[in-house]
């Protein structure tokens, strides 16, 4: 009897994968991608994926859209065309119609992985609802109240730096820009996210069981795991199978919840007291508190909220993680990118340095960081030319028929105004290729250039984003929800360290790559081929 169970179950598994396959084959030679022009399949496995993987992320769609036009169809792996276009019209139908374009099933998956059901994995109705709560922490007035963190964790950084200045003699340093900025940025978003020291700055070098828990969890697995995981990302099946890198995630996830329940029961029970000392419930006008969980939880807790609109403490819980991925890996990759397209342009790193040594503090409001127009024009041109994010993904979970602004011509000959999508179908919406798109931007496009920012062109005002004519952020209901939280941090960051320092490339500068994850970061070749995320600076102080 128990063989003849084991044998239904693995008829039943095999049928289940035989169906799984048919249709795969099936939606990808009926898809209306393959109408369009595009770069011939390299492989049945790979298709395109590794030749981009060897050159800078965007660099090669980029090409194939200089040679086959402003639309095209590219193959990812298993041979699946994916959907590539310029077209600002066309973007922006995809951003504002998120209901039917949303993240991709086995992204949502990887990425729960590491935040959990928070706002960045969440879609429809869900995501709409997590999003109307934690607006309101996120406005330019909470910002303004958090940047006093932002300045004091700069400042710290800026000492540590000259500290090691100070044991190799006093005239200079080397520093690895990449690793500090993401311990100070991580620093920033546990305290000003939700009231939690890291001490990733500490000069013991100490390190505790929240931070132990999220290097583990963010770690991409060695080479040879990588592929496995990719079809667990693709084959729920898969998922049952753990791996080493499986059990230490789990692990990893536990103490974040763990101690993520604990800080949420301490400030619920803080704000409880605080309200039977007033006699009244919570409402939304006694929200003072700096930190975003604790806006959030009051946010939630409030009277004035009807009980339908309010976040389960799971809810709540997912956006600890969300908080510190999407405010800590992003922002230390825009600075690390600052510094180094500043020692690539001596003349704006002077330039820039004069306009902050004319602010008469160390530890500027938001207000004043704001009113530093070559500041302003220096983070700009960072988000543009150095994407932190170089492009996302979307799965159509409808069929639609996407409207272009400029036409374009399929693989017959026929010139078409718009683009067919089959349900099942995959698009990714290109932030680095657009934000250095030369006939939105001009010639010099692919050039670090703060000056641009004095008077952009006017095409620029077709760019679909939420800020600063850019994709950077995205646009439409799932662009990103702390934009202003990043470009205020990284003005803080910049104004404490140019300020107070010289950079240099350490390298030479071909010898620094990129490579995309979560982020787009600086590595390193090692001699043993592996590439390790770095950007070596030689710091100097800053002598007037």
């Amino acid at each position: 009897m128990d063989y003849l169970l084991i044998v239904y179950a693995i008829g039943a598994l095999a049928a289940l994968g035989l169906y799984k396959l048919l249709s795969f084959i099936w939606s990808t030679s009926t898809s209306p991608l393959r109408h369009l022009l595009g770069p011939p399949n390299e492989s049945l496995l790979w298709g395109n994926m590794l030749t981009i993987q060897k050159e800078d992320d965007a660099v090669c769609q980029d090409r194939w859209v200089q040679q086959y036009g402003h639309t095209i169809a590219y193959y990812g792996v298993f041979s699946v065309r994916r959907l590539w276009t310029m077209d600002t019209r066309a973007l922006n139908h995809i951003m504002t119609h998120h209901t039917i374009y949303q993240r991709p099933l086995p992204a949502r998956y990887g990425l729960s992985r590491v935040v959990g059901p928070g706002v960045l994995v969440t879609e429809g109705e869900q995501h709409k609802h997590q999003r109307r709560v934690m607006n309101p922490a996120f406005g330019p007035a909470q910002v303004r109240d958090l940047t006093e963190i932002f300045t004091d964790k700069s400042n710290q950084l800026r000492d540590c730096w000259l500290g090691e200045i100070s044991k190799n003699g006093g005239a200079s340093a080397q520093v690895n820009a990449l690793s500090w900025l993401g311990h100070a940025t991580l620093d920033i978003i546990g305290r000003a996210g939700f009231g939690y020291d890291f001490d990733a700055l500490n000069p013991t070098g100490e390190t505790n069981e929240l931070s132990e828990a999220f290097s583990t969890i963010f770690t991409e697995p060695e080479r040879n795991q990588r592929f496995f995981a990719f079809l667990q990302w693709t084959i729920p099946l898969l998922r049952l199978i753990k791996t080493e890198n499986d059990h230490r995630a789990e692990q990893s996830q536990a103490t974040m919840r763990r101690i993520g329940m604990q800080l949420i029961r301490e400030k619920k029970a803080a704000i409880m007291a605080e309200t039977l000392e007033k006699g009244r419930g919570v409402e939304r006008k006694d929200i003072r508190e700096r930190d975003l969980l604790t806006l959030l939880i009051r946010a939630n807790m409030a009277t004035d909220i009807p009980e339908d609109q309010r976040l389960t403490d799971d809810e709540v819980l997912a956006q600890v993680p969300t908080f510190i991925v999407a405010g800590h890996e992003t922002t230390s990759t825009a600075v690390t990118w600052a510094l180094f397209s500043l020692t690539q342009r001596p003349d704006v790193q002077r330039k820039l340095r004069d306009e902050l040594l004319q602010v008469a503090t160390d530890s500027p409001t938001m207000d004043e960081l704001n009113a530093l127009p070559y500041l302003d024009a220096v983070v700009r041109e960072t988000m543009r030319h150095h994407s932190p994010v170089a492009s996302t993904s979307r799965q159509a979970f409808e069929d639609d028929v996407i409207p272009v602004d400029t036409p374009y011509t399929d693989r017959y000959g026929r010139v078409r105004e718009h683009i067919e999508i089959k349900k099942g179908d995959l698009i990714f919406l290109p932030i680095l290729a657009l934000n250095r798109r030369k006939e939105i931007w001009g010639e010099d496009a692919h050039e670090f250039k703060p000056e641009r920012w004095e008077r952009i062109p006017e095409t620029t005002a077709s760019v679909p984003g939420v800020w600063g004519n850019l994709l950077t952020f995205i646009g439409g209901p799932r662009a990103c929800i702390g934009y202003r939280f990043s470009l205020v941090e990284t003005k803080a960051l910049l104004f404490a360290l140019v300020r107070a320092f010289e950079f240099e490339l350490a390298v030479p500068v071909e010898d620094i790559k990129k490579r995309s994850g979560i982020t787009t970061r600086p590595v390193i070749i090692g001699l043993d081929g592996k590439a390790k995320g770095s950007l070596p600076l030689i710091i100097r102080p800053y002598r007037a």
